[in-house]
């Protein structure tokens, strides 16, 4: 039976159940980052509001999903603890877009910039990405496939 999950901002959930949907809305300069392990069958959603958490160190403490720097790497230990492992793990991510046209402080490039340099200093890469433009973007993980799709303005379509 298929249950739907919904990821908050600033949330991360997992999941082992097959049949799980993780789910979240609203990626505008938000980064959603998706991952999924086909040996372990486990998966995760982050949804990501900042990008760096040295702008504010008591909220990255109360809640680390908030950022990219630490909330992916506290995902993805999570997933790692559930079985995960660095060689079959499959990244995948959405988000980072300029949703006023004129953004002063380019928060949606700065989330999609941290997010790569964090992947790739820890020897990661990403499978598929949809990031930039003006669009706000929905992003869901199907547990059960490690089937990931954005979807924006009524259309769907896998990444």
């Amino acid at each position: 039976m298929q249950q739907v999950i919904v990821v908050n901002i600033s949330d991360m959930k997992v999941s082992r159940k097959p049949g799980d949907v993780l789910t979240t809305y609203s990626l505008g300069s938000c980064v959603g980052v998706a991952a999924w392990d086909p040996k372990a069958l486990v998966g995760g959603l982050i949804h990501c509001l900042l990008p760096l958490s040295t702008s504010s160190p008591l909220r990255a403490q109360e809640n680390p999903y908030m950022f990219v720097n630490t909330g992916v790497g506290t995902m993805l230990k999570t997933l790692f603890r559930m079985g995960a492992t660095r060689e079959s793990i499959i990244l995948k991510a959405a988000g980072g877009a300029d949703m006023r046209g004129n953004d002063l402080f380019h928060t949606g490039a700065r989330n999609t910039e941290v997010l790569r340099e964090l992947l790739n200093r820890h020897g990661f890469t990403l499978a598929a990405a949809e990031f930039g433009g003006s669009i706000p973007r929905g992003l869901t993980l199907f547990t059960d496939t490690g089937r990931v799709s954005v979807k924006t303005f009524g259309k769907e379509h896998d990444l």
